[in-house]
């Protein structure tokens, strides 16, 4: 069974800076950077990006530019990124889909979530949320698996990222509903086809979410977090829904290329930890749908490979064949 852990990241307070990592903080960029991004523009990751963007060219007076490069489950990016000069002037603004479930879900990947990357911090953790079609004649997640299990076969699941395949996929797995799988690119054009109607099912980041909800062009029915979501905390958790043991949830994180210095990962390090230290900052970078969640380095590591070894039993468990 796939399960997760009720900590994800412990703590969802900013803490200050070490004072090792203070004492390193004095490298600034000399020419523009770019964070490198996964998915398309409008996507949570993309909403991320720019607002660091805008903060670190405000702290550094230096451009900052947010170069989106979507496909291949963010592999396109990733491998960009990897082989970029390690100078502290590309960063990745990664992913679990990049940096946890990609080793696992793609056979040939370009890149080693490992080898070729420099942990700078963890960012903002999330829970995705259930949404339907409002033609669905359903109003809750009961009724949704009883809908699925008299039509095996004939509801189509989007996602646009590897937590939110593997959400639909935790589900199929705890309720033993035949639901179809379409991939996408990124979120957006997923929510676009959910809105006409082509899927009927997405788990989608709130941040791609909340508009539509707003809107009343998809019906939220749960979240995926253990606990209720702060961004709509009207709506249960799949727990609480009746999916026994059902928690998934998401994060967004910075990376440097391999053999960046160490003083360079602690100044850009001591600089989010700057600029998430301000409330309205932290709305901007996550839409208000999210926790931010700073870590150093060397935490960021340790959280890394464990990461990689809870994706690895999540996609065995889900009998999920790399492609």
């Amino acid at each position: 069974m796939i399960t997760r852990r009720a900590a994800l990241l412990g703590s969802l307070a900013v803490p200050a800076l070490p004072t090792s990592l203070r004492a390193q903080a004095a490298w600034a960029p000399s020419k523009p950077m770019r964070l490198v991004v996964p998915f398309a523009a409008g996507s949570a990751t993309d909403i991320l990006a720019r607002a660091l963007a805008a903060k670190l060219q405000e702290a550094w007076n230096q451009p900052v530019m947010v170069d989106n490069k979507p496909g291949a489950g963010g592999m396109l990016a990733a491998g960009d990124a990897a082989r970029a000069a390690p100078d502290g002037h590309t960063l990745l603004v990664a992913t679990n889909t990049t940096h946890a479930a990609n080793p696992w879900l793609i056979k040939n990947l370009s890149y080693d979530p490992v080898k070729d990357f420099a942990p700078v911090t963890t960012v903002v953790v999330g829970p995705n949320i259930v949404l339907v079609h409002p033609d669905l004649p359903v109003k809750s997640i009961a009724e949704l698996t009883a809908y699925a299990k008299a039509n095996p076969g004939k509801l189509n699941f989007g996602e646009g990222s590897s937590s939110q395949r593997m959400s639909a996929e935790l589900y199929r797995q705890l309720t033993g509903v035949d639901i179809v799988h379409v991939p996408y690119k990124s979120s957006p054009p997923a929510m676009q086809d959910l809105i006409g109607g082509r899927v009927q099912l997405m788990f989608s980041d709130p941040q791609n979410a909340l508009p539509q909800m707003r809107a009343g062009k998809v019906r939220p029915l749960a979240v995926t977090s253990r606990q209720r979501s702060k961004a709509a905390p009207d709506l249960p958790t799949m727990i609480e829904a009746g999916v026994a043991d059902y928690e998934l949830t998401w994060w967004q994180a910075i990376y440097a290329p391999a053999k960046t210095p160490a003083p360079v990962i602690a100044a850009i390090n001591a600089k989010l930890r700057e600029i998430a230290a301000d409330a309205a900052t932290r709305d901007l970078m996550t839409a208000g749908a999210a926790d931010v969640v700073l870590m150093s380095p060397e935490e960021f590591a340790a959280f890394t490979q464990r990461e990689l070894e809870h994706w690895r039993k999540m996609v065995q468990a889900a009998g999920i064949q790399p492609e």
